[in-house]
């Protein structure tokens, strides 16, 4: 098996202490960064996602598995600057107001990651102003906002209206999702995507950012 399959493999395991060595093995043979980054890291996250999604693999798994893939990423990330290496696209991403629920956040987070995307996390509890500044400030092609809560849904509405206010609505595509949020919701608030979990939110970020940006 060759060195990017076996990080991949590790990866998958959550073998932080391995994942760790062997990026710093392939960097000293001189090894293409992004190949590292694509085939080894980013591979081995999307085929846990996948499995997440099909109830093959659970929380615990996806966390160690994107603590492995943070190791790695650790030592890559220098040589990626390096070499000019351009995220996918940069995502602004929180819990709204009101609502202290993160694990459904955080799995989104490493997800996207895992899908080569730049993140600004705001945390919890954030109000609809900081994701459009944050947004503004750092250049971000997409606002995800989560809710568990019904009483905070309305919050992710005033975002968006906020936006319309600001003549930006059309800048950033809006992303929602949470355990309370639907298909229905999002067409209602005028949202551009729902996604039920945090696997398909990345597939479905990577593909419309890509699609744009060819556009």
């Amino acid at each position: 098996m060759g060195i990017i399959e076996e990080m991949s493999e590790y990866l998958q395991k959550g073998r932080a202490k391995n994942v760790k060595a062997l990026v710093q093995q392939a960097l000293d043979e001189n090894m293409d960064p992004k190949v590292i980054l694509n085939d080894g890291l980013l591979s081995g996250m999307m085929i846990i996602g996948e499995k997440f999604k099909n109830n093959e693999v659970f929380v615990p798994e996806v966390l160690v598995a994107a603590r492995a893939m943070n190791a790695g990423l650790a030592i890559l990330e220098p040589k990626l600057v390096e070499i000019g290496n351009e995220p996918v696209g940069k995502a602004v991403i929180g819990t709204v107001q009101g609502d202290l629920h993160d694990i459904g956040k955080n799995l989104v987070v490493m997800m996207l990651k895992g899908a080569g995307f730049e993140i600004v996390d705001l945390g919890v509890d954030v109000d609809p102003a900081s994701y459009i500044d944050k947004a503004e400030e750092v250049g971000a092609d997409i606002i995800c906002m989560s809710a568990l809560l019904t009483t905070t849904m309305p919050k992710m509405q005033d975002c968006i209206d906020q936006l319309k206010e600001r003549g930006l609505r059309d800048k950033y595509i809006v992303m929602v999702g949470g355990a309370p949020v639907n298909e229905s919701f999002c067409e209602q608030i005028g949202a551009d995507y729902y996604t039920p979990d945090a696997a398909t939110c990345a597939e479905v970020a990577k593909k419309v950012v890509t699609e744009r940006k060819a556009g």
